[in-house]
């Protein structure tokens, strides 16, 4: 890249200022909505984790229903993917928890409750991610407009 390329896309304005600050201000929303439910259901020493594993599975759900309304039912306005699905609901689930919480229950002693953790997790996020976008697909078929499969005929 020369010089003056570089300073022309330095001297442009960024447009995806108002993309981070959809993520930012949901990301804020969906933080605080998962601080919520970890404090109504707060996890002891060696116990499972309910309320970060049901932040992950609900958020999937959500995140399911939410791409097939912005996708293929809704023409969104730009900042609604950014600020629903990256900020809101990608500040309320939380794998990075998950993560931290498996390994603190093995070191804990709680190596059982640990592997379930583990593998439920994910197993359960799969299946809500394809329950949100299977759900949202059913109530919205009415709205959703005609389409033909490749060989010519109506699904």
């Amino acid at each position: 890249m020369t010089l003056r390329a570089a300073a022309g896309r330095l001297a442009r304005p960024r447009r995806d200022d108002a993309v981070y600050a959809a993520i930012a201000l949901g990301g804020a929303c969906g933080a605080s909505t998962r601080y919520g439910l970890a404090q109504l259901v707060p996890r002891t020493a060696g116990g499972f984790p309910w309320a970060t594993l049901l932040a992950n599975v609900l958020g999937c759900l959500l995140i399911g229903m939410l791409m097939v309304a912005v996708t293929e039912v809704w023409t969104a306005p730009p900042l609604v993917r950014p600020f629903l699905g990256v900020g809101v609901l990608g500040g309320f689930t939380t794998f990075s928890t998950f993560a931290v919480e498996s390994q603190a229950l093995a070191l804990e002693g709680a190596a059982g409750t640990a592997l379930l953790y583990v593998a439920l997790t994910p197993a359960l996020a799969l299946v809500a991610v394809a329950t949100g976008t299977a759900l949202a697909r059913t109530v919205s078929r009415p709205h959703l407009p005609h389409r033909r499969d490749s060989g010519g005929r109506t699904p």
